[in-house]
């Protein structure tokens, strides 16, 4: 049986929630994370010549550098859903994947709690169609957000992604 006082902040928590299936807000996201190995899709996207589309991320937590496009799993959410969410929100564009993942990977960060422990699931994917020319990379210097195709993994590839060199560098087999 709980004491009263955890009680009373769980039940303040899960008001502060409102729907975790729709995700938990930042803090308390932080605060989950740090407690629990959290859930995460990994997308590799390939074009016609085999090259793999990353994005560059510039953030406290893994930034900057390279990266692929992913996202959390959510409460009671289909990982499959949360891919075709990715590919749109992060690319604007459609995608189809493989049902099975390519690689299931325990990403930690030893330096650091909040956000310190993913399960990474890889899933090997091909467009259906372009992802958005608004977001490709412009510049030399690219914004956080924006994509661009590489025939092999970038020297700046973000840390946690080292463990996908060898499947962005087209090292293990995939299927789409």
């Amino acid at each position: 049986m709980l004491n009263k006082s955890l009680q009373s902040a769980f039940e303040i928590i899960r008001k502060e929630v409102n729907d975790s299936k729709k995700g938990l807000g930042e803090e308390i996201f932080h605060f989950v994370s740090s407690l629990t190995p959290i859930v995460n899709v990994d997308l590799i996207i390939k074009n016609k010549n085999n090259e793999k589309l990353l994005t560059w991320r510039a953030d406290e937590f893994y930034g900057p550098g390279w990266h692929l496009p992913g996202g959390i799993v959510r409460f009671k959410e289909d990982p499959g859903s949360r891919i075709l969410k990715v590919a749109e929100k992060e690319l604007g564009c459609v995608i189809e994947y493989n049902k099975s993942p390519l690689t299931v990977r325990s990403q930690i960060a030893k330096d650091r709690d909040v956000r310190g422990h993913f399960i990474s699931l890889l899933y090997s994917c091909s467009l259906k169609t372009d992802p958005s020319l608004d977001l490709k990379v412009q510049d030399s210097v690219p914004l956080n957000g924006q994509w661009m195709w590489f025939k092999k993994a970038p020297p700046n590839l973000i840390q946690v992604h080292e463990s996908f060199r060898s499947f962005i560098d087209g090292n293990k087999n995939e299927t789409c």
